[in-house]
């Protein structure tokens, strides 16, 4: 699974949409503003404020994520999620969202191992399987 430069700068440039369910099947999407690549097959997520969305990948560790940006060709990512409450990586989470908002304090850092990624693009090739 390998994202490209495009598919990167997508996630990391703007507000990204994380869906998620429960262990009972019930569907929650949350918008995103602390997404970005780690490398071309993970995405690292600050969670700042979740609630009913940690409570999902707690039972429910599949989960996908789609890019806002409509004039270039936005994308579906899904993988399996993984909290860390602390280690390398929540540390990391911490610094980078304290840089953007000191008062931020986030609870945990999400990372999302990649297994398919789509293109959402409308039109005819919309649901089309990129990897």
């Amino acid at each position: 699974m390998s994202m490209t430069e495009e598919m990167m700068e997508a996630i990391e440039k703007d507000l990204v949409f994380l869906a998620t369910a429960s262990s009972e099947g019930i569907p929650n999407v949350v918008p995103i503003g602390f997404a970005r690549p780690i490398n071309n097959g993970s995405i690292l997520i600050a969670d700042n404020y979740m609630n009913k969305t940690r409570q999902n990948i707690e039972e429910n560790p599949n989960v996908a994520i789609v890019t806002k940006d409509a004039q270039k060709n936005p994308y579906q990512f899904k993988g399996k999620a993984e909290i860390f409450e602390s280690g390398k990586i929540f540390d990391e989470v911490v610094e980078w969202a304290q840089n953007v908002m000191t008062k931020l304090n986030p609870k945990a850092a999400i990372v999302v191992k990649l297994t398919e990624i789509y293109s959402v693009q409308p039109g005819p090739e919309a649901g089309k399987k990129v990897e």
